[in-house]
């Protein structure tokens, strides 16, 4: 007898009879997701995007509101059903400029703070990949970046074979994390600005012209990337100017400062070996600071904060000393102060220095992340501020007394009623005598008497800190609101529990990381509400490859597992994945060097294999070429050929993130399911 494939029942059927009250799939994709935010010129609004993704027509649209930084009523300023806005900029003359397709490709468009006199300022050449736009603070010029071609297609070298459908390969770095080189760069153009605010000219000036280099550094870079002096004729980028195999083994991009008087260009920070990122002028253009990672190779370095002075041409790292990971550095209005964000114990913080450098400063506490932020006078700064059960929003912050103002509830229709549950920090003792903080999420209306399915939870990365994010797919509340306890291990490797906790896992993959799991799952589960029988384990990337690696080595203590994304095949990994740097710093060498890294022997999924005896389901995207395709088909042979339950979701078109609507709650539909099918949670029905 025939019966209708399982996974096509789940998509025609409601994923949740507590759908009005709880987290899932579906009302994930309603919530709107705050994006960039520009405060105006007098400070006293703020600008900022909302994007809503449509689950019928596969892909999100967004629009440009504005709120008072004081506080008070939110303005939708546009109302494009079929184009998004984006690339906000404040003028000196208070208007605000954006860039959106509604002309058909991507121009730049003026409009009143009240949303009224929209005009197009711009005729950029269509196709061109036209981004990144920034004003200088005077407004007497923009810069941007736009694609130009540098390399040769096949059809280039052979144009009498039009329809050829093929790559020709000679160095590394041929495609980058889900992206096949396509024979161009992103280079930075700067244009000079007439006083109707229309660029002027043909177009702008390419400053890498014959370069071979991308600015910003790619896929992840964007405008914080790029900077103007207080003046305009100064603008600074950051560029990692190496070309295949050697770019492929280096995190070496510098910051380079463009003279536009001149049209010289110099590195401000050659001979830092390591990534060096996100240039900041300081407000009287007599110094620029940046980001900086010291160790060359290590992707997740401490980032310092490295402070460069036109007078003196001098260096100095302001940071020297700290545990503290700088990220979004802000200047004071007086050039005295620095503040930054950071990463500490499971949350993330305001932070200040002196320029000069000095003492660190904690400006805030709570639980919950202060994301990215914006100076709104001396002492204020607008903040995105997220926690695990809320997205993000706006908040106004006290710099000095940490008083927080809410200025944003985007989503308070969306989560009227919505329940969630209780989150717990606990400290867990290691198996080195060392305390581990550990996130414990309870199912709404949780009642200790009762028994529930435990999910431990693998954080990828391997150095990406489990704190206060809002995530729409690995959702602890989502996870919470289907019946199931979520323990959460800030193990060894993640950020802000200090710089040895963090370095500690590079050429240790599979060593105390693993064990601080194992510490963690055994702690909470002294609990009398965790029912040790119904305890499954899920992560993706460096936490998929956690999951392939406790499958043959849990000695009995998970029923199911789920891994997305997970390294399964280190030896088969190292030489098909694309930044070399990454595999050689944390797996420490190749595996044909003598004597072989134990991460080959020791650490390695696939040599333990032999031991899997529990479900499995593996999830795994064509596009992902961080961690190739292949590792999940590895992964998903494997258990099949021995005779292991099953079942392999493979995404054709998505990387090592998926992106798209449909496809979100797809995951999450075959994820839940097939916990419900090896957990069976209580309140869930059997498929």
């Amino acid at each position: 007898m025939m019966h209708k494939p399982l996974i096509t029942a789940l998509l025609l059927l409601p994923f949740a009879a507590a759908a009005q009250t709880t987290y899932t799939p579906e009302l994930l994709m309603k919530l709107g997701r705050l994006g960039e935010m520009q405060v105006s010129p007098d400070q006293k609004t703020v600008a900022y995007t909302v994007t809503r993704y449509s689950l019928a027509d596969n892909k999100g649209q967004s629009d440009i509101w504005l709120v008072p930084t004081a506080g008070g009523a939110a303005r939708q300023l546009t109302n494009t059903p079929t184009t998004s806005e984006n690339t906000l900029n404040w003028r000196p003359d208070g208007r605000l400029t954006f860039m959106s397709a509604e002309s058909g490709s991507d121009q730049l468009y003026v409009m009143n703070s009240d949303g009224s006199g929209k005009q197009l300022l711009s005729s950029f050449p269509a196709d061109e990949g036209v981004a990144n736009l920034k004003y200088a603070p005077k407004g007497n010029f923009i810069l941007y970046t736009q694609d130009v071609k540098t390399g040769k297609s096949v059809q280039d070298w052979y144009p009498d074979l039009p329809k050829a459908d093929a790559k020709i390969i000679d160095d590394l770095n041929y495609r980058h994390w889900s992206s096949w080189d396509d024979y161009k760069v992103s280079h930075v153009f700067f244009q000079p600005v007439g006083a109707d605010g229309k660029p002027v000219g043909n177009g702008g000036k390419d400053i890498m012209a014959g370069e071979k280099f991308d600015a910003p550094l790619q896929p992840f870079g964007g405008n914080e990337q790029l900077a103007f002096s207080p003046d305009g004729y100064s603008l600074a980028y950051t560029s990692r100017k190496l070309t295949g195999k050697a770019e492929a083994e280096s995190t070496n991009s510098d910051i380079y400062l463009y003279d536009i008087r001149t049209g010289q260009t110099r590195n401000l920070s050659e001979g830092l070996g390591g990534y060096d990122t996100e240039p900041v002028f300081s407000p009287d253009g007599s110094q620029v600071a940046w980001l900086s990672m010291a160790t060359p190779g290590f992707e997740s370095d401490r980032n310092g904060i490295v402070v460069y002075d036109f007078k003196t041409q001098k260096r100095q790292d302001v940071t020297a000393g700290s545990e503290q990971a700088a990220s979004n550095i802000r200047w004071s209005p007086d050039g005295k102060t620095i503040y930054f964000a950071s990463a500490l114990a499971g949350t993330q913080q305001l932070f200040s220095v002196p320029a000069k450098g000095g003492k660190l400063k904690q400006l805030t506490k709570g639980a919950f992340n202060y994301n990215g932020f914006e100076l709104a006078g001396k002492d204020a700064v607008i903040v995105n501020k997220t926690t695990q059960a809320t997205p993000a929003d706006l908040v106004r912050v006290d710099l000095k007394t940490g008083r927080e103002t809410v200025l944003t509830n985007i989503n308070q229709t969306e989560l009227a009623g919505v329940k969630t549950g209780r989150l717990e920090s606990r400290m867990v003792t290691t198996t080195d005598g060392k305390q581990m903080q550990v996130y414990v999420t309870f199912p709404p209306d949780f009642d200790p008497a009762k028994k529930y399915p435990t999910l431990l939870y693998c954080q990828g990365g391997p150095q990406s800190p489990i704190s206060q994010s809002f995530s729409f797919r690995w959702n602890f509340q989502l996870m919470a609101a289907q019946g199931y306890i979520v323990v959460a291990p800030n193990r060894r490797g993640l950020p802000g529990f200090g710089t040895e906790w963090n370095n500690s896992i590079s050429g240790d993959w599979g060593g105390q990381p693993i064990r601080d799991y194992l510490s963690a799952i055994d702690a909470v589960s002294q609990e009398p509400y965790v029912d040790k029988d119904r305890r499954g384990c899920v992560g993706a990337s460096y936490g998929g490859y956690s999951v392939y690696q406790l499958a043959g080595k849990h000695e009995g203590r998970f029923k199911t597992f789920i891994a997305h994304a997970g390294l399964y095949n280190l030896v088969s990994w190292y030489p098909t994945t694309e930044e070399m740097f990454f595999a050689k710093h944390d797996i420490g060498g190749a595996p044909w060097e003598t004597p072989l890294h134990k991460s080959y022997t020791e650490f390695n999924p696939q040599q333990f294999a032999q031991n899997w005896d529990t479900p499995i389901l593996v999830i795994h995207g064509a596009k992902d070429f961080r961690v190739p395709e292949d590792q999940g088909m590895e992964a998903f042979g494997t258990a099949q050929l021995r005779g292991i339950p099953s079942r392999f979701l493979y995404f054709p078109n998505e990387g090592h993130w998926i992106q798209k609507p449909q496809n979100a709650v797809l995951w999450n539909r075959v994820f839940f399911e097939w916990l419900g099918r090896t957990l069976k949670p209580e309140g869930q029905a059997k498929q």
